[in-house]
């Protein structure tokens, strides 16, 4: 086991606080959204951090994400559930992205998508808790990752999922251990079933920031960031944005990071990625509005980012706007070209939502919003092995003569 791991655990979390409106909350009870019905947010004494540990202790310990532990919320190790979740990798994208584009290849980790990292440290907090019983919408890789880990602590779990949801995430939800059911509906229907089931007391709602600690397993997107790049953070950061977590979490993890004195105060332009078939923050940002309002009809071939309303999007609108950066929108001909000049051109296959980054990427570099020159880092969020890929026809019969110029 990593050492990690096994290191007696020392939390430095002082208490849970609202996103809009500061009110504080005990940390150590179970809690949901907060009484304004808005995310809540952990905070940490990073005072007591920065007498604790430094960035050389940090440098020093093995490159998965429980590196961080006195960063994240689990305060006893015999409630940490892990399946191996490595620091991932930035591998260059240099042909169909640019000499300075790199890309943080999340389909590395459990079940092949980002989606583990906040599960992970959100089912080890309800294991913590006293949980014993989780619903969540889904559609398809989050469903995956709460399968896989609340399975391997013994939580039940139901998740619902739009019944037009790849094959592959509905299959693997059920092979990993949840009951899984498709809803003739988008993910807001899905999470209204799961509401109402909460409400009458049946499960606890892991819908996307109704509970705190998703956020702080996708903030280590942004603490490995800080230390692959030697502390200094990339020019622009581009992220397939549905509900949003990961860009909130890496915005959080930075002011962090400022606060603890492990970084300066420059931050990267954050580009929040939507498809053209569903883009309400976009379509929210380019109208200065603080909240954004659900899309209707939504459509789109990445579904992870196929999210009609996002309990979250002030926070998502707000860190872009902080940043300087943009909400962008591709359509999904740009996404499908994106992922086919990555694998043809680099090797790299691109889950849609990953492709989408690099179609928005090109797109930011054609109206300057970004240079070539700038370091820039497109997040692909999932194993590009879980989509659909075109056919391959080609067969030779060999009974019969090879034409060898025709191969």
């Amino acid at each position: 086991m990593n050492q990690n791991l096994t290191t007696d655990r020392q939390t430095f979390v002082s208490h849970l606080e609202c996103s809009i409106t500061g009110e504080r909350y005990d940390a150590d009870q179970l809690h949901g959204l907060s009484r304004a019905g808005r995310p809540l947010l952990v905070r940490y004494d990073l005072d007591a951090v920065r007498s604790a540990i430094s960035r050389d202790t940090i440098e020093a310990r093995p490159t998965d994400l429980w590196r961080w532990r006195e960063l994240l919320p689990v305060r006893q190790t015999a409630n940490i559930v892990s399946l191996g979740e490595i620091e991932t990798p930035l591998v260059p994208l240099t042909r169909s992205g640019g000499p300075n584009v790199l890309v943080k290849d999340e389909g590395r980790l459990p079940t092949g998508s980002f989606k583990a990292r906040g599960l992970v440290m959100a089912v080890a907090m309800a294991k913590e808790l006293g949980v014993t019983k989780i619903a969540m919408p889904t559609n398809g890789n989050a469903g995956a990752a709460l399968a896989a880990y609340a399975t391997r602590c013994g939580i039940e779990t139901i998740v619902f999922c739009p019944d037009d949801t790849p094959e592959i995430n509905v299959r693997e939800i059920a092979m990993q251990g949840a009951r899984v059911w498709r809803v003739n509906g988008l993910i807001d229907d899905c999470g209204a079933i799961v509401g109402k089931g909460a409400a009458e007391g049946r499960w606890f709602d892991f819908s996307t920031l109704k509970e705190p600690y998703r956020i702080e397993g996708k903030k280590t997107m942004g603490l490995e960031l800080a230390a692959q790049f030697g502390w200094k953070l990339p020019d622009a950061i581009f992220y397939p944005t549905g509900g949003g977590t990961g860009l909130i979490g890496m915005w959080k993890a930075f002011d962090e990071l400022e606060k603890l004195g492990w970084i300066g105060s420059e931050r990267p332009k954050m580009f929040a990625v939507q498809a053209s078939g569903c883009a309400p923050i976009v379509r929210a940002f380019e109208a200065g509005e603080e909240h954004a309002e659900r899309w209707e009809d939504a459509s789109t071939v990445a579904a992870g980012i196929r999210v009609p309303k996002a309990v979250g999007d002030f926070l998502i609108l707000r860190a872009v706007r902080e940043s300087g950066g943009q909400a962008l929108a591709v359509g999904d001909p740009a996404i499908l070209k994106a992922v086919e000049a990555a694998a043809k051109q680099d090797g790299l296959l691109l889950c849609p939502e990953g492709g989408a980054t690099l179609a928005a990427y090109h797109q930011a570099l054609n109206t300057g919003l970004v240079d070539e020159d700038d370091k820039v880092v497109l997040f692909n969020c999932a194993t590009g092995l879980k989509y659909p890929m075109p056919e391959a026809p080609q067969a030779l019969d060999r009974t019969q003569p090879i034409d060898f110029d025709a191969l």
